[in-house]
């Protein structure tokens, strides 16, 4: 196509290049979401290896998930507060070099509360990064791809979900639980180095224009959003950290690492499934997200003892879950505009709050009622995190949306 006045294409191919999104800097937020999500969980996989040279039990090892997520859920708004005037590249090698440098020291450590301050200073680099990855990816895309731009940049979450476990496994299995460690720290490093090279260095907002936090949770839809996801993610979390013991009560704990494995493939697909369509079709998306999700919980709740309906039930599980960071965070930066920063630091707590609390309320079912009291209980909370969405056509997830 030429130009009607000039007879070139030159503008064309301008218009062309101003329209594409900013690859490698997206890879780069991209990179820094996964090393913050593969570190958190990458405990889970080594808990048996940690607890004998922390000498001390597995259940009290496993505390060193839950006290990232603490620190993560507690650091994310004072953290986001404090740095909203530095250049967001700076801000981002700050918190990668503090997972860095906790990686490498807890992979030395074999003292249990030295493990556990080392997890909670590693939590506060996740509180930093987080908040900046989707305004960061959608400061850097063109006009109406933003969508696009924040599921890529939040891409990393369940793909880190999908590998963070396996991987720790497998490399522990090279050699101990320390190479994980090692392996992370590495990792974050050459994210380090690629984050310097490819990520333009965005200005903070002057302290002039920042919102303050009860400004930004009376803006429309904010607060149903928060409810939605915090519904969501406990739910999700009280299923997904015991999905050992639900596999056992189905008779199924044999075939525990494949349901896994169906769970992050599918986790995966959503991503790419997802960021097609979330800059036309978000209020759509997430609302299929909570429906499917519940639908695939009720299945696990009647269906149990069925194994091919449960692989069924957790390959739509997965694929419903996989993209939820980007929706929930997309409608959070669509429905407050100027004040998305302080929105995301509120998302991002209310998102860390969710995977502790998820997990607390999960065992209290587990040892005072029953495995199967944690499927209904979880639909319970996805029932109201599906009738949010759905009725949040004004402000919350609105039908042009």
């Amino acid at each position: 196509m030429t130009d009607t006045i000039t007879g070139s294409a030159a503008p064309t191919a301008a218009a062309a290049r101003q329209d594409r999104l900013p690859g490698k800097a997206l890879l780069g937020l991209f990179l820094a979401g996964f090393i913050s999500i593969l570190t958190e969980c990458l405990p889970a996989g080594l808990l048996p290896e940690m607890s004998r040279t922390l000498d001390t039990s597995v259940s009290l090892t496993g505390q060193t998930v839950t006290i990232y997520a603490l620190a993560t859920a507690l650091g994310a708004i004072p953290l986001a507060r404090m740095t909203a005037t530095w250049p967001r590249k700076h801000v981002l090698q700050l918190a990668l070099a503090m997972v860095v440098v906790t990686n490498v020291l807890t992979a030395l450590s074999s003292n249990y509360t030295l493990t556990l301050a080392l997890r909670f200073a590693a939590g506060l680099g996740t509180g930093l990064i987080w908040p900046l990855l989707g305004g960061y990816a959608a400061r850097l895309a063109p006009a109406g791809r933003q969508g696009r731009a924040i599921a890529i940049a939040l891409a990393g979450t369940p793909i880190g979900l999908a590998l963070g476990i396996p991987s720790g496994t497998w490399l522990s299995s090279l050699g101990s639980w320390q190479l994980a460690f090692y392996a992370s720290a590495a990792v974050s490093a050459v994210t380090m180095a690629w984050v310097l090279v490819a990520l333009p260095n965005l200005p903070g907002r002057p302290v002039e224009a920042r919102f303050t936090i009860p400004q930004v949770l009376v803006i429309p839809g904010l607060r149903p959003i928060l409810f939605a996801l915090a519904t969501y993610m406990i739910a999700h979390n009280i299923i997904y950290t015991y999905i050992t013991d639900l596999l056992s009560y189905a008779e199924m704990a044999d075939q525990t690492g494949w349901i896994l494995f169906t769970f992050g493939v599918t986790s995966v697909l959503s991503v790419l499934v997802v960021g097609t369509h979330i800059d036309r079709h978000l209020r759509t998306l997430v609302v299929s997200s909570t429906v499917l999700f519940a639908a695939c919980v009720l299945v696990l709740a009647v269906f149990a003892d069925t194994p091919a309906l449960v692989y069924v039930a957790v390959a739509v599980w997965g694929f419903a879950f996989g993209s939820s960071p980007s929706l929930f965070i997309g409608a959070a930066i669509n429905a407050t505009k100027e004040s998305a920063d302080v929105a995301q630091s509120l998302t991002i707590t209310v998102f860390s709050a969710s995977i502790a609390a998820g997990g607390f309320i999960g065992g209290l079912l587990l040892a005072n009622l029953s495995t199967a009291s944690i499927t209904w209980a979880s639909l319970i909370l996805l029932t109201a995190a599906a009738a949010t969405t759905i009725a949040g056509t004004k402000h919350a997830f609105p039908q042009k949306a």
